[in-house]
């Protein structure tokens, strides 16, 4: 395969903190599945007699279906984490000697109230090299048109190595198009994609270039770590703190020690341009960025996390945007096998995810339909063949990893200055009752693709 994003100096080692043996990726792997593998044997060994009493009411055939859904796949997937972490030792890139030109693509659709925050954000970075920001405004009904061009004039004498582009498309052609729009005044061979409610942090371009080119050679993308930015707003927002913090950070974290994120969020990636080209850009869909990643894995190029290149993005602040959100992003993983379903079949070290990735129908029906009304059941009605103690048994286990997950996620925040703010009641939520707010609107995305219902952003 053509290496298409190794830095000008050529590659060099990285350090895995003074360790003096290295475990391969395909051991950590091993190590990981046989974990989960013993986790399983012995939740399948306590579950005989639940599924054996559960079987009277239901049958055996769907009794083996709700409790695999329930505790036996969940209890694999928490021990194939908990594992990973463990195993996660992050190298530390040496710093490059030459930093290439980046092009930043900024897709904008009425953000007159966030965009100036996000350019200020990326004007702040200090990155050693040319940058080439070009906001895609799509067809915007504020102000989003007067604040770029307001913002053009008051940097024009500030840096001289920092140009700031503007597109002005009359009517809105939706996310996809916008960024290919701006792909194609892209200069440079790397580009990046920022939302445009989404602040950078310090070092962020820089950190994820390097990540990026210090990466194997056949990497084609690398995600950076997006967290919430305005989660004081309410409990929803807390929530959602946790969320991005622990549960899509740290995933996409392991996902990446196994050799392929899978997904690289437009809300803060960098990609290869000759690569983003060569798939055809960005795809007409509800899940643009999901159906983009996944167009490059199935052609064998690697994705990365780079998990110190902090971008800060506002999360839906009630529920029926999030509710809206979610079913977004669970119909595009959807739309994501139906144009790839080689991805199953080709062989790599993240292909376990990639297969968890279709259980997640399955779980989250049975957690919606199964699991919720038969904890209702036991509370109101003391019926325990569905909400089975068997089913305690994943506490300690969720706790152990959501607590691994709080350890990673700390040491990356001091690192590089950054306090994880007291939140235990929305961690509390989190961990207990967060799916149960989730899973609805990921259920409707599910069906939503599978039947072809009509399209909505």
């Amino acid at each position: 395969m053509t290496v298409v994003n190794k830095s000008s100096s050529g590659p060099v080692p990285t350090t895995h903190g003074g360790r003096k043996r290295y475990i391969t990726v395909a051991a950590r792997l091993v190590l990981m599945l046989g974990f989960a593998a013993l986790w399983m044997s012995g939740s399948l060994y306590l579950a005989m007699p639940w599924i054996d009493a559960l079987a009277a009411d239901i049958g055996r055939i769907a009794a083996w279906v709700v409790v695999a859904g329930i505790a036996l796949i969940p209890g694999y997937v928490n021990a194939f984490l908990v594992a990973g972490l463990l195993f996660d030792w992050r190298p530390r890139f040496q710093p490059l000697e030459q930093t290439p030109g980046l092009s930043v693509l900024i897709a904008a659709y009425n953000e007159e109230n966030s965009i100036n925050g996000t350019l200020a954000s990326i004007f702040r970075q200090k990155y050693p090299g040319p940058l080439q920001i070009i906001v895609i405004n799509d067809g915007s009904r504020d102000r989003t048109v007067d604040v770029v061009r307001e913002f053009q004039t008051s940097i024009q004498r500030l840096q001289a190595d920092y140009t700031l582009e503007l597109i002005d498309c009359e009517t809105n052609q939706g996310k996809a198009a916008a960024l290919n729009r701006g792909l194609k005044q892209a200069h440079y061979s790397l580009v990046a994609t920022i939302d445009a409610d989404s602040m950078l942090y310090r070092d962020a371009l820089l950190n994820i270039v390097t990540n990026h080119l210090r990466s194997p050679g056949h990497t084609a993308a690398t995600a950076g770590c997006v967290l919430v930015r305005n989660s004081r707003k309410n409990l929803l927002s807390k929530l959602q703190e946790w969320d991005y913090f622990l549960g899509i950070s740290v995933v996409k974290r392991i996902q990446s020690l196994l050799q392929g994120t899978l997904v690289a969020q437009g809300a803060f990636s960098v990609y290869s341009k000759p690569v983003l080209e060569s798939v055809g850009g960005w795809r007409d869909t509800v899940g643009e960025d999901i159906v983009l990643t996944w167009s490059m894995i199935e052609k064998g190029y690697r994705v990365g996390f780079a998990e110190n290149a902090f971008a800060f993005t506002n999360v839906p602040e009630n529920y029926r945007a999030f509710y809206n959100q979610r079913k977004r992003w669970s119909r595009g993983l959807i739309e994501a096998f139906k144009r790839f379903p080689r991805v199953l079949v080709h062989p790599r070290l993240n292909t376990p995810f990639v297969w968890l990735n279709l259980l997640f129908p399955y779980l989250d029906c049975i957690y919606l339909f199964v699991f919720l009304p038969g904890v209702v059941a036991a509370i109101f009605f003391q019926y325990y063949a569905v909400a089975s103690i068997v089913t305690l048994f994943l506490l300690p286990l969720i706790l152990i990893l959501n607590l691994l997950m709080y350890v990673k996620q700390v040491e990356v925040f001091k690192q590089h200055g950054l306090k994880v703010r007291r939140n235990i009641l929305g961690a509390t939520f989190f961990m207990l009752g967060y799916q149960a707010i989730l899973a609805p609107a990921c259920v409707v995305g599910y069906a939503s693709e599978l039947f072809n219902t009509r399209k909505s952003w």
